[in-house]
């Protein structure tokens, strides 16, 4: 578990499932997905995410503030990257309270202290400025260099490319 001066991240709850599959299905939430996900496809994430963070003792955690679950925010290892890659996702109802950069900020503290990380990446499409600035608030550089085609999002998708942001500790 990680704390905040606000936030709580921490293991998944079955509670969770009800508030993140409502996230998943909502389109803007979703927007710089290729889909919105179905209840069961929902369900199947929150399997993953809540068995791998729970096997490792780091991952994606649960976000919550005063009691109520906000989304997730943690680390990842992508198939087709090195680096661990530093990620969130928040109900659209938690947007613009700076919640997605103070859950960062203590992810990236993890990932220095904790984990001895020599540093982390994110990436996200090219169009998704409100996780580009978050990036940049936690002092994420853009390295256009490294900027990519996501291998799991078909050819010719608009959503395909993406760029990359690096920290170093």
């Amino acid at each position: 578990m990680i704390q905040t001066e606000r936030l709580v991240l921490r293991e998944w709850r079955e509670g969770d499932r009800e508030p993140w599959a409502a996230m998943n299905a909502d389109p803007v939430v979703r927007e710089f997905f290729p889909t919105v996900l179905t209840r069961d496809e929902s369900d199947e994430a929150f399997d993953r995410i809540s068995a791998a963070l729970a096997s490792r003792g780091w991952g994606l955690w649960a976000v919550e503030h005063e009691g109520s679950f906000l989304g997730f925010t943690g680390l990842a290892q992508p198939d087709f990257r090195p680096e661990r890659e530093i990620g969130w996702r928040l109900a659209r109802s938690s947007w613009g309270h700076g919640y997605a950069t103070e859950a960062a900020r203590a992810v990236l503290d993890f990932a220095f202290t904790e984990l001895d990380l020599p540093e982390v990446v994110s990436f996200t499409t090219v169009g998704n400025v409100r996780s580009r600035a978050v990036m940049e608030r936690i002092g994420m550089v853009h390295e256009p260099e490294n900027d990519f085609e996501h291998p799991a999002i078909e050819p010719g998708h608009p959503q395909r490319p993406h760029v990359l942001y690096r920290i170093r500790r």
